[in-house]
């Protein structure tokens, strides 16, 4: 694979696995040669714009005794190939896409391998091959019809996909303000109640994930059967969320923070690659420790902009801070924490104060940045 040009060097030099990536373009010329590099501008759902290498070419599909050329592109994310690339269908003035189970009506394209995407057992070699699968049993593109010749199934397909009622005519598809909550324990919890009581939701998803130690609380939502709500354990459920509140934590009380990063890294990389699958146009909230690594680490999983991947920061030590100042010397002003936490979880010297009333502030100011994000 040449990937000598100017351009493609400056773009590749951004990355920041550039010796590994590098490597792993040299596997996918020796297996597929027909990929070519090159470089564009890719623009995130968001409108944010970022220079990127991407791989171009024509996968051949066998379909009922013959043989099709599909053409793809396979946009890589600077953090390649520990961050699964975007793959989308270049279909021709004379191709129309079939939106079915792995491909959607803009062409991109979702496939198991992209959603278990674990470097280094995860390849683009394989994913290539996974493709070529895929779409022998299914294929995504098919030859437009002439205006003469149109099914009229279609028609009947797009009557059926609309609601008629008192107002008009309602497409399904109409967003809503959906929040999806993942992680049990105290903070999800407390986080699902507090929106509740301060954003306008049209849904909201519970979801406890089995491997944090932060489990429990469906059983009380699911007792009490609050409107709006659904509790699930599978992550389809977040689908179409405008927000991710994640609160997942494999943190205990006999573990620091700095040791408990790599059990963090790997509970995420089981969760955050499918949230941003489900929910490609959402902003995600991160609530777990250490946040400011976590955070990092969801941006680079997800391969979402960073600017939709935030961070709950300090803002329960600040509340914290600021509640010890009022108490010694009533300022009621007031205070911020800049910076990461530290080994003792932040636990204030001056005076001792209730988790639960400390847990109440902390999700108010995350259902107050929730209901921004909404709005």
């Amino acid at each position: 694979m040449d990937l000598r040009s100017e351009k493609i060097q400056r773009i590749l030099s951004k990355y920041k696995f550039h010796d590994v990536a590098v490597e792993e373009l040299q596997k996918i010329h020796r297996i597929y040669p027909g990929m070519v590099p090159s470089t564009g501008t890719y623009t995130f759902t968001d409108s944010t714009q970022k220079d990127l290498l991407k791989l171009i070419g024509n996968l051949p599909v066998q379909y009922e005794g013959r043989t099709y050329n599909f053409p793809i592109q396979l946009w890589l994310m600077d953090s390649f190939p520990f961050t699964p690339p975007i793959c989308l269908l270049r279909p021709t003035a004379n191709m129309v896409i079939r939106e079915g189970k792995h491909v959607d009506a803009g062409g991109r394209l979702y496939l198991p391998g992209l959603h278990n995407w674990d470097y280094p057992k995860s390849s683009v070699v394989g994913l290539l091959t996974e493709m070529i699968a895929k779409f022998e049993e299914e294929p995504p593109l098919s030859s437009k019809t002439t205006g003469d010749n149109k099914d009229p199934h279609d028609l009947l397909a797009f009557v059926s996909n609309l609601q008629i009622n008192d107002g008009g005519i309602r497409h399904h598809d109409q967003p809503i303000n959906k929040v999806s909550v993942i992680g049990g324990g105290d903070l999800g919890m407390a986080s699902v109640m507090s929106i509740l009581s301060k954003c306008k939701v049209d849904k909201l998803v519970f979801i406890d994930v089995a491997e944090s130690s932060t489990k429990g609380g469906s059983t009380d939502l699911e007792i009490f059967n609050l409107p709006k709500v659904e509790v699930s354990r599978d992550f389809s459920a977040s689908s179409n969320s405008k927000v991710v509140v994640v609160t997942a934590n494999a943190w205990s009380s006999e573990q620091s923070y700095v040791n408990v990063v790599q059990t963090n890294v790997d509970l995420y990389r089981g969760i955050i690659p499918n949230l941003a699958r489900l929910s490609p146009n959402a902003v995600m909230l991160i609530a777990s420790q250490p946040v400011d690594i976590m955070t990092h680490v969801a941006w680079r999983q997800s391969g979402l902009p960073p600017t939709r991947v935030i961070g709950a920061g300090c803002n329960l030590d600040s509340e914290r801070l600021s509640h010890i100042l009022d108490i010694n010397l009533n300022t009621h002003k007031p205070a911020w924490v800049i910076g990461e936490l530290s080994d003792n979880k932040g636990e204030p010297t001056v005076s001792h104060i209730k988790t639960t009333a400390l847990l109440s502030r902390s999700t108010l100011l995350l259902s107050g940045i929730m209901c921004q994000l909404i709005l």
